[in-house]
């Protein structure tokens, strides 16, 4: 299992939101650059980075901030926010992103992520947060009437490489992370699953572990990470192991 720390970027430096609400974001590190060297000189061998106004802007923001973080580093980066056409996704992938994630346009537009597939395999996830079980798009700010998996279920034979899936409602609260709503979206199916929301312990990891078998093949960890409730070294390890 992939440990992914997520390196979320508000007005160019890294912070965390508490359910998704931008009026209560924690600034964590200012350059998000030196945030990037520290995560993989810890052993880190993806980094998860969200353009967080990019997502409400429905385009790219933070732009300098991601360039600072590919500059700064030699492993994959995975990156959404923002990215609703076949010409970002062009763009990030030509400035040395490694995977895109979908998730407003993956509800709005399902032909552009199987498009998007097509031209740049492997290179191409979808975003599913929900809340409620119902996903949210527009930088969680609208609710759907779509599910989890029905929407996974959209994707099945479209070649995405894997499917982020974020409980809001535990998104920075700390409170541990959704393990059946996530092993249920992975067990439906055949695409990996990465579990996001809420991971604040060596405990949240391990439950993931024992559902591994459903499909749950990463994690992403941000605010654990930052105020110390998570220890770097220990978590790779649990996801190693």
């Amino acid at each position: 299992m992939i440990l992914f720390p997520a390196i979320d970027l508000k007005d160019g430096q890294c912070v965390r939101l508490l359910r998704g609400d931008m009026d209560k974001a924690t600034v964590f590190n200012d350059d998000a650059g030196a945030q990037a060297a520290a995560f993989v000189a810890g052993g880190c061998s993806w980094l998860h980075v969200v353009d967080l106004n990019g997502a409400f802007a429905g385009h790219p923001v933070n732009g300098d901030a991601v360039d600072a973080i590919l500059a700064a580093v030699d492993v994959p980066v995975q990156l959404g926010g923002g990215i609703r056409d076949l010409e970002t996704i062009s763009m990030w992938l030509k400035r040395g992103i490694s995977r895109v994630i979908l998730g407003t346009v993956a509800v709005r537009d399902p032909d552009l992520v199987r498009e998007a597939c097509e031209r740049y395999p492997g290179a191409v996830a979808v975003g599913i947060d929900a809340r409620g079980g119902q996903v949210a798009v527009e930088g969680w700010a609208e609710v759907s009437e779509l599910s989890a998996i029905e929407l996974a279920a959209r994707f099945e034979d479209a070649g995405v490489a894997a499917i982020i899936y974020t409980d809001i409602d535990r998104d920075g609260a700390m409170q541990g992370v959704n393990v059946e709503a996530t092993a249920e979206l992975a067990a439906s199916t055949s695409i990996p699953v990465i579990a996001s929301g809420g991971v604040s312990s060596l405990d949240d990891l391990r439950a993931l572990k024992t559902r591994a078998d459903t499909g749950i093949a990463g994690v992403i960890s941000g605010r654990a990470l930052y105020d110390g409730g998570l220890d770097l070294g220990a978590a790779l390890a649990v996801c190693a192991g």
